[in-house]
């Protein structure tokens, strides 16, 4: 028929292939307008879904930094506590380094107070017994009246022993110490003190006393 498309039945079959095999490697060659933008179109799509991930992991980057800048902040605070322990820990270590000097003087003194307590037991000891010995040549003379030794009772003695024994002594009489014993007697007193007006002690320096004569002035 007039104006219609040449059919290709007339060709024959190596003919029609070879036909087929042009158009398709033409059609190949020169992608069309839909098929270029069907090509396109997945690449689009892929881009905005690896955008949103970028921008996910940005802010997970920067959650990340922002935890670590507080980590670093309470790292300081930790440093500075720290060093304010430490600061703590010198003072007391100085403290008790003078406690322990001080404690090694209290008992350094402790140790001198009780040896020097031990050294004063036996002075107080030896004192005693000197003063025993010493009161082993004390003798007492009672009966004499209120007063009369006067104001030196070592005289008055010296005076009167050899009257009221007579005893020749041949040196004069040497006394430690003389004096009476008790109080003197009231104002309107009827019964007489049971201590006498004057007595004297001897030291034992004064041993020209003879035994029998010191019998003979107690009685």
């Amino acid at each position: 028929m007039p104006g219609n498309k040449p059919s290709n039945n007339h060709l024959g079959k190596p003919a029609r292939q070879l036909l087929f095999s042009e158009a398709l490697r033409q059609n190949r060659a020169q992608p069309s307008t839909h098929q270029e933008h069907m090509t396109h179109q997945p690449s689009d799509r892929a881009d905005a879904p690896q955008g949103a991930t970028m921008d996910r992991i940005l802010q997970e980057i920067s959650a990340v930094g922002r935890r670590l800048e507080g980590m670093d902040s309470r790292m300081i605070s930790l440093t500075e506590e720290t060093k304010s322990m430490r600061l703590d820990i010198a003072g007391f270590q100085t403290r008790v380094a003078t406690l322990e000097q001080q404690v090694t003087a209290v008992e350094m003194q402790a140790t001198l107070t009780e040896d020097r307590d031990q050294e004063l037991l036996y002075l107080r000891s030896k004192v005693i017994d000197l003063e025993d010995r010493s009161r082993r040549d004390n003798v007492r003379f009672p009966g004499f009246p209120e007063e009369i030794e006067g104001v030196d009772a070592q005289s008055f003695l010296k005076n009167i022993l050899p009257q009221l024994t007579g005893l020749a002594f041949d040196t004069p009489l040497e006394f430690h110490r003389a004096h009476r014993l008790g109080p003197k007697r009231r104002e309107g007193a009827n019964h007489p003190d049971p201590s006498s007006p004057a007595s004297y002690n001897t030291h034992r320096h004064t041993s020209f006393y003879k035994k029998h004569e010191c019998r003979a002035l107690s009685t």
